[in-house]
């Protein structure tokens, strides 16, 4: 079965239409990339040159958690790249005083991880020690915490900001977060049963 992209419209002020519709087609990628992976590995397993050093199974399946993982972020992302200033709900408002001391705390954390990834920045709940935890990865694949429910996501790959940006990656994170539709955020954190 393969798997479809999903169509986002370009309804952000974060962002050039430029910058988004670059960025769509880089998603549209992963898309076809993890497609060929399941085909691939469905087809052509090679099961018996199997093995830790590398080599075609070993390669496939580490193109398989990069794609899936790619795929899976940027819909977050799309979703939660907003338009205009909304406020953080009573959920969100609970997280972020019990694990930060408040909205204005996270915001600051956030912000400094952010500016210190080279991939992503996830605001999640980490269900295994019951905590809200800013999340660092460089890779879609390297980082993120097994039991990690995502409620913000924030691409800080260079292709995300870097045509409207160029190097000003805290102008970039200043704008993503004045304009979170943070209902999106809300709706995520509902989904949680604490």
């Amino acid at each position: 079965m393969d798997i479809t992209a999903f169509q986002f419209p370009y309804k952000t002020s974060v962002v050039s239409r430029k910058q988004f519709d670059d960025h769509m087609t880089l998603y549209e990628g992963y898309i076809k990339m993890a497609n060929l992976t399941d085909k691939t590995l469905a087809t052509q397993p090679e099961y018996d040159t199997a093995n830790a050093s590398g080599g075609h199974y070993r390669g496939w399946k580490k193109t398989e958690t990069y794609t899936i993982n790619g795929i899976i972020l940027h819909e977050l992302y799309f979703q939660n790249l907003g338009s205009e200033t909304t406020s953080p709900g009573k959920k969100m408002q609970s997280l972020t005083n019990k694990f930060y001391g408040g909205f204005d705390k996270w915001k600051e954390d956030f912000t400094a991880c952010a500016t210190s990834a080279r991939g992503w920045c996830i605001l999640a709940y980490e269900q295994r020690t019951a905590s809200c935890r800013n999340i660092l990865l460089d890779f879609h694949d390297v980082g993120q915490i097994a039991t990690a429910f995502p409620l913000l996501i924030l691409d800080m790959y260079e292709h995300a900001y870097f045509l409207d940006y160029g190097t000003d990656k805290a102008s970039y994170i200043t704008r993503f977060l004045e304009n979170v539709p943070w209902d999106i955020v809300e709706k995520r954190a509902n989904l949680l049963a604490f």
